[in-house]
């Protein structure tokens, strides 16, 4: 049944790339894809068997994100899939590929609405520390892939399809891709290694990235340093053929044959001097008191997407942001962790952002706090402290 699905699925994109070449399609044992925990939520969740479909292509590796209807969001049974095959992989493989099935999507990002609803059952928090705990070794373990890793990101990719991207060593945008980080809008923060790899973008562009969940489309998110190359839609094809049939050749070389001369300018090139001037104040007050000295249509415009979202979730992404730089992606993600958990209960921000945007679908999140001056520093450093020892998130060293 898998290798019908992946067929119907995945070869209208790939037909001519493995027309001569030998392939195996197989999934991985049901044991290893499911824990007897993860059967407690399947009523939730629905069939969750072909959620990720492996590629075998002779000497390189494909994944396939399986959920096109649901924009190939992240669920711990794809997870689950994930960080066994990259492991096998990085020992047999010459590069690993990993795309999104359909053409709207790479990866939207985790399911919240799933984990959100778990959190209505008996200890459904340890749901969301498994799939935060899962999610972040697998971003963790992409940052050290022993092999060329090259993640196709076009259509959308924002939160958890980041992290499955922005740490690999290759990252292909096209004119489809929409990225975007916008968790504050749910009452969450940037994670993924979104408070690493996001305060070493140019300026202060991360931060106001990270704070107003701005989005960024097509060759934008090449020029603004999120993906290494850009390749027009309609040459992908090609591209996958030529990187699965041509191991003698320099991946970088065949990359690069692909991606067009560019002559576009970043479309916030003009509102660079804005976002550092505004962004590099020393609080979240401040920030909004200098959009408000601004006054421009551009900073009224982020005033407004500010004074909406989470007064907590600005505060916790401002200080892991500023305090990312600093700090190695193996650290980020630890880090994020202990934020996330704090997160996972029925009174947090998080499960009235999602309430209110997915669930209920009212758009009216009651934030509690509900004031940037509630949101004292003794509230903020509580959800930094570390977890007991048992719960920590484990990763071993970091190249980043």
């Amino acid at each position: 049944m898998i290798s019908n699905v992946i067929r119907k699925v995945y070869c209208p994109d790939i037909s001519t790339i493995i027309r001569n070449v030998a392939v195996r399609s197989f999934s991985l044992p049901n044991s290893s894809a499911a824990s007897s925990q993860d059967i407690t939520y399947q009523g939730i969740f629905g069939g969750m068997e072909d959620d990720v479909l492996m590629k075998d292509v002779e000497d390189c590796g494909v994944i396939v994100l399986n959920r096109p209807k649901a924009l190939n969001s992240l669920s711990i049974s794809m997870l689950s899939k994930i960080q066994p095959i990259l492991k096998e992989w990085e020992s047999s493989k010459r590069l690993v590929m990993i795309e999104g099935a359909g053409d709207k999507a790479f990866c939207a990002g985790g399911d919240i609405k799933a984990l959100v609803l778990t959190l209505n059952q008996p200890n459904g928090h340890t749901y969301g520390q498994k799939f935060f705990k899962n999610e972040y070794s697998v971003n963790h373990h992409i940052s050290v892939y022993k092999k060329p890793y090259i993640a196709f990101m076009s259509g959308v990719t924002m939160g958890g399809g980041v992290g499955l991207s922005v740490h690999g060593k290759y990252r292909i945008a096209t004119e489809k891709t929409l990225f975007a980080m916008p968790e504050t809008m749910i009452g969450l923060f940037p994670d993924v290694g979104g408070t690493y790899f996001l305060p070493r973008l140019k300026g202060k562009l991360g931060l106001f990235l990270g704070l107003t969940g701005h989005r960024l489309k097509g060759v934008d998110v090449l020029l603004a340093g999120i993906a290494t190359h850009y390749v027009p839609s309609e040459k992908l094809a090609d591209l996958k053929r030529d990187l699965l049939t041509s191991p003698s050749s320099s991946i970088d070389n065949i990359l690069n044959q692909y991606q067009p001369k560019l002559n576009h300018e970043f479309s916030l090139t003009r509102h660079m001097s804005q976002i550092d001037h505004c962004f590099s104040a020393p609080n979240v007050e401040e920030i909004i008191e200098r959009l408000k000295e601004d006054n421009s249509e551009w900073a009224q415009k982020n005033l407004e997407i500010i004074l909406k979202v989470s007064p907590t979730s600005l505060k916790v992404t401002k200080k892991a942001i500023d305090e990312g730089k600093e700090r190695s992606l193996a650290e980020c993600l630890k880090i994020e962790y202990r934020l996330t958990c704090t997160t996972l209960k029925k009174e947090s921000d998080f499960y009235e952002g999602v309430r209110a945007l997915l669930i209920d679908k009212d758009q009216k999140p009651i934030w509690k706090p509900s004031t940037l001056a509630e949101v004292t520093e003794e509230y903020i450093n509580k959800r930094f402290a570390p977890l007991p020892a048992d719960l920590e998130l484990e990763l071993g060293p970091s190249k980043l």
